[in-house]
């Protein structure tokens, strides 16, 4: 491509590669929210995965001198981010979710929920983590959750489940990927139709919550993750209603619900104004996640 023949010549090393990116990328207005934020940290990502650099490199190396091969390379993926407006994550088939790295296609949402920060205090105080034996992850996509729980409590089963068989293939990939033991199992249910009949000490869930007028709004990037992850009818609250209605029929007697709504949050509020909802907060950001006990979820049916 000529378009690529001047930065591929001017641009000599990964800093400078990082730095064009940068500002090619702000000039393009891109969206950034699928595990970055700003156009900065979406350069670092695309030309370190060219380069094969971890995030904590020194300066020697960002200034060192890249070869013809990777500035071709850098460039073009670079450009591919803009022409094609496909999230980075998707260009690479990477995305990180506490810490660990998790291969992602446009079979999945890219993993970016702040319920990694509960996982990561093993939902304390909420329940006793040497107490959970089964937890239970809905609309588990790639299964970074439903991993991501299995590494947190050593000593419990995990079940995953996803309405969508092309999203269980890359949870299973991702399971061959990152489980060492066979504690994991994932399934193909529409919400808990097909779920295991256990009591789950933890039910998790981050399901399409987008509603109508959203969709119709989402920025072009949105439009490479599948839809089925992402719209919820025209309140956005689909798939929660029925969270809601069943899953105490699934929950240990100290079990908790923790279910992701994002900017449906206002909507489940007025929609169930007598639920005690807890809306969680979180140290690095991220809000609309609700966290219900199992006598208060019982309490629904009554």
């Amino acid at each position: 491509m000529s378009s690529q023949k001047q930065p591929v010549e001017t641009l000599s090393t990964p800093r400078d590669l990082v730095l064009w990116a940068e500002q090619e990328f702000n000039k393009a207005k891109l969206f950034f929210g699928h595990g970055t934020d700003n156009a900065l940290d979406e350069a670092v990502l695309l030309v370190f995965h060219v380069f094969g650099f971890p995030f904590d490199i020194s300066d020697e190396k960002l200034d060192s001198p890249a070869t013809e091969e990777q500035r071709k390379r850098a460039v073009e993926l670079i450009q591919k981010r803009i022409e094609t407006r496909k999230p980075a994550s998707y260009l690479i088939n990477k995305a990180w979710f506490l810490g660990r790295e998790y291969y992602v296609d446009e079979r999945v949402l890219v993993p970016r929920s702040p319920i990694a920060e509960l996982i990561e205090t093993q939902f304390s105080p909420w329940v006793d983590a040497s107490k959970v034996k089964n937890i239970l992850d809905l609309c588990t996509g790639s299964g970074c959750i439903a991993l991501g729980c299995a590494e947190y409590f050593p000593d419990t089963c995990v079940t995953g489940s996803d309405i969508s068989k092309e999203a269980l293939e890359v949870a299973a990939i991702n399971k061959q990927k990152i489980e060492s033991g066979n504690r994991v199992e994932f399934v193909q249910s529409d919400v808990f139709q097909d779920i295991p009949e256990k009591m789950y000490d933890i039910i998790i869930s981050n399901p399409p919550y987008v509603d109508a007028e959203d969709m119709a709004l989402l920025p072009e990037e949105f439009r490479h993750e599948p839809a089925l992850g992402l719209e919820a009818g025209p309140d956005g609250l689909e798939i929660v209603h029925r969270i809601l209605q069943q899953a105490g029929q699934f929950m240990a007697d100290k079990g908790i619900l923790v279910v992701e709504v994002g900017n449906s949050q206002e909507a489940v509020i007025n929609t169930y104004p007598n639920v005690p909802f807890t809306w969680l907060e979180f140290e690095y950001g991220g809000d609309g996640v609700f966290l219900l006990t199992a006598e208060q979820v019982k309490a629904l049916g009554n």
